[in-house]
């Protein structure tokens, strides 16, 4: 999965919810933050779909379960 791909659901899905995102960049790495959770989302072009996955598990809290989808 293209890592802006990714980036563009999460924005999508915390404005459908009502809830905010922040983003700081690291080294390799950005950091996510939706309402009062935090993921790492790897800074490469392409992301291993099982990365994406559980990047969106880790998600289902603020989201609700089954937003996850690919």
């Amino acid at each position: 999965m293209r890592r802006r791909d990714l980036l563009r659901k999460i924005r999508q899905e915390a404005k459908a919810c009502g809830k905010e995102v922040t983003e700081s960049e690291g080294g390799a790495h950005t950091k996510v933050t939706v309402g009062s959770t935090s993921v790492i989302v790897p800074r490469h072009r392409e992301i291993n779909i099982e990365t994406a996955r559980a990047i969106m598990r880790d998600l289902d809290e603020e989201f609700g379960k089954g937003w996850s989808r690919l």
